[in-house]
């Protein structure tokens, strides 16, 4: 433990610095406000002890320099040493930031059982910052997993409602297009009728890793939409970035060549639904799903293995 110590006398600095070697904490000695002051941000001492009257700085100017830098869940117990007794003294170091007070002469005895009271409110306060930390830690991990589906480690489907709604209100106010992928498995019945489920699972686990490879930007989220259907949610993309993703996606999982010998291909393949639409206070964020839905009806109508692409004010789709 250090205590910075801020007293102009030497005598006073010698004895009490003497003191506290005595009782096992390191002494760090200034004899100014300044000199204090940068102590105290170099060393970041667990206890101050700081004479009111300096000869640069006020001592209750000091302490409300210290308090006003501390961050959140920061605080460095301050005693006064002074040898002002009065009510409105007291009243005055507290409101500047202090802790407790010291009259001079400094009793030793005092001294000693002051300086152990600090520190066992320091260790409580560095106890309950620890207990904090470990919460938030906690509450942080809770939040991720509520928002993860647990099979594939995607996005689940209520965080992707979630984010889907923030990115179409910011695209509105920023008049920038979002862009959606919905990709579903071909012939996923027939392979998990003919592999078993344990294999469906690792199927769409591997699928799941071939969406999270087209991502390129923070702010594009892929997500488990449901079953074997995946979305992928492309803020500020035109609709030809959003369809250049799309077949980036699809050759991601032709590549991973997962045999299903019940799909004309000969392995797994998908098929998406692109749209694109400028956010308007007119068009629900539901309407970019059901274009994008209508769009994955005709890839697959046309053959799957493919994705097409909603086009026009009705939602026509072609395939590519």
């Amino acid at each position: 433990m250090r205590a910075l110590v801020i007293e102009d006398s030497r005598t006073s600095q010698a004895m009490i610095s003497h003191l506290l070697r005595e009782i096992g904490i390191e002494p760090l000695q200034a004899e100014t406000g300044a000199r204090g002051l940068v102590l105290y941000h170099e060393r970041r001492p667990d206890l101050i002890l700081l004479d009111v009257e300096l000869p640069d700085i006020d001592g209750m100017e000091v302490a409300r320099r210290i308090r006003s830098s501390e961050g959140p869940g920061e605080w460095t117990p301050i005693v006064f040493l002074t040898g002002r007794t009065s009510d409105s003294d007291l009243e005055a170091g507290i409101a500047a930031g202090g802790d407790d007070y010291l009259i001079k002469p400094i009793n030793p005895v005092v001294l000693t059982a002051k300086v152990r009271a600090m520190q066992r409110i320091a260790q409580m306060r560095d106890k309950l910052l620890e207990t904090t930390h470990q919460l938030d830690q906690v509450n942080r991990e809770l939040m991720r997993l509520s928002a993860m589906d647990g099979l594939t480690g995607l996005a689940n489907r209520r965080h992707f409602d979630t984010v889907l709604k923030s990115e179409w209100e910011r695209g509105s106010h920023r008049r920038h297009p979002v862009s959606l992928l919905m990709c579903d498995v071909d012939f996923f019945k027939p392979y998990n009728d003919s592999y078993g489920h344990l294999q469906g699972d690792e199927c769409l686990r591997r699928i799941s890793s071939a969406l999270q490879f087209a991502i390129r930007r923070p702010c594009e989220l892929a997500a488990r939409y449901g079953g074997e259907e995946f979305a992928l949610l492309l803020p500020e993309t035109t609709a030809q970035q959003a369809l250049e993703i799309a077949e980036t996606v699809r050759a991601n999982v032709e590549r991973l060549a997962i045999p299903h010998a019940q799909s004309p291909k000969g392995m797994v393949s998908i098929s998406l639904g692109v749209a694109t639409r400028v956010p308007n206070g007119q068009l629900p964020p539901e309407r970019l799903i059901g274009l994008a839905d209508k769009a994955l009806y005709i890839a697959k109508k046309s053959g799957r293995d493919r994705a097409a692409q909603a086009v026009g004010g009705a939602g026509e789709a072609v395939a590519s």
